[in-house]
């Protein structure tokens, strides 16, 4: 019989390198978890959004449906007038929503008022962004559920 190719068992390995230990970091698993990261913060940050606060009145009417984000116009308990968080003078209101819509008048605008303030004062908010041309202008409740 002929000489074997095979090296015998116990033979050192002379012709093969040894493998070196890899220190790279792998990423992989990085990148995955700071992209799903990222994805929950964007989802969440808009549903932090801090508002006036307002007692809003109840209703049995359903949610207006939308596709864009509206603005959000509050009248507090105390009369005074905020575009989204901002105080504002109520004769700066229109010209400030048109800045901030780019003169889109189809912006959808909500208007919140509080349950203690008088219909007047949220008639004259409702008159000025009315004045300023935006026609889709809203009232905002809160929903009440029905009694059983």
């Amino acid at each position: 019989m002929g000489a074997s190719t095979m090296p015998r068992a116990g033979a050192s390995r002379r012709g093969r390198r040894q493998r070196r230990a890899m220190s790279d970091i792998n990423v992989t698993p990085f990148v995955d978890v700071m992209l799903v990261l990222l994805i929950v913060f964007m989802i969440t940050a808009p549903l932090l959004t801090v508002g006036v606060t307002v007692d809003l009145p109840q209703t049995r009417a359903e949610p207006l449906p939308g596709q864009d984000e509206p603005l959000n116009v509050s009248v507090n308990a105390g009369g005074e007038v905020f575009l989204q968080d901002s105080p504002i003078d109520i004769a700066q209101l229109g010209p400030r929503l048109e800045a901030i819509t780019q003169n889109n008048k189809e912006a959808r605008i909500f208007v919140r008022g509080d349950r203690s303030v008088g219909y007047g004062e949220v008639m004259s908010v409702m008159g000025a962004i009315n004045q300023a041309g935006f026609t889709r202008v809203a009232l905002v409740t809160e929903f009440q559920e029905q009694a059983p």
